[in-house]
């Protein structure tokens, strides 16, 4: 492999088997060589595992795949997936993805060129907009919004979609958001943000941070997280704000 990457991008992969586009990862590895692709298997119990290492089998150099014993849930996964590339293979930018490219790694990439000089972090946003397209499902775009209003006003910065399953980092910077392990196995994008603010200070969110519209987003497939957790996620969201609230120590 290459001494270093220009990106490093982590998928984080639970019972992936129907939803593993392997043509559109190939076609993305066939075009780009200074980027490796993480793909980590959070337990899954189909056949996951065997798509993955089909995919690291046919591009050894631009691949790596990480299996995990039992599953862990997203947050944890992604941690894992970070940790060990910020170990193993240096790059300037490490991104995190969904498996299922609900979010395109081409737009990943072009959002990542925005992480330079005093941006550290940028992520993707599903902005419906006239010249963009945005497939949501009605029920899931309407809860999403809920969500996001609140964590919006909890963590008292104009964020539109803490959510979305596309977030790059300089890599200096994953090292510390990533160094401690997360409180919520699905909310960990709203810690990061808590994490942040504790580094960079609230007033400098808006000089060191880019949310950048997405120009596609097509909701393949149930998403992993059930409907029923908009009613458990509250506790999550209690802890969270209680956590970082009365943290003083920042995470530098």
């Amino acid at each position: 492999m290459p001494k270093s990457f220009q990106l490093c991008i982590v998928i984080p992969c639970y019972n992936e088997e129907k939803r593993l586009n392997t043509t559109r990862y190939t076609s993305f590895l066939n075009k780009y060589n200074n980027i490796i692709i993480c793909f980590v298997n959070d337990g899954s119990n189909d056949d996951t595992l065997k798509i993955l290492t089909k995919i690291k089998t046919n591009f050894p150099e631009k691949v790596d795949l990480i299996s995990m014993d039992k599953n862990s849930g997203k947050a944890e996964t992604v941690r894992t997936g970070i940790l060990h590339c910020n170990k193993t293979f240096p790059s300037e930018k490490i991104a995190y993805l969904d498996a299922d490219l609900a979010t395109t790694l081409e737009e990943c990439l072009e959002i990542s060129k925005l992480v330079k000089d005093k941006i550290v972090f940028a992520f993707g946003s599903r902005i419906a907009k006239i010249d963009t397209i945005i497939n949501r499902k009605k029920i899931r775009h309407i809860i999403g919004r809920i969500i996001a209003i609140f964590i919006s006003q909890q963590l008292k910065l104009t964020i539109y979609d803490t959510q979305c399953g596309c977030k790059i980092f300089n890599s200096e910077l994953s090292k510390k958001l990533f160094s401690e392990k997360f409180i919520s196995k699905w909310l960990f994008d709203v810690e990061l943000f808590n994490r942040m603010i504790l580094i960079y200070n609230r007033e400098k969110m808006s000089e060191i941070c880019k949310e950048v519209p997405l120009k596609t987003w097509i909701d393949y497939d149930e998403s992993k997280v059930k409907l029923s957790y908009f009613f458990k996620l509250w506790v999550d969201l209690f802890k969270i704000q209680k956590t970082y609230k009365t943290r003083k120590i920042g995470l530098d």
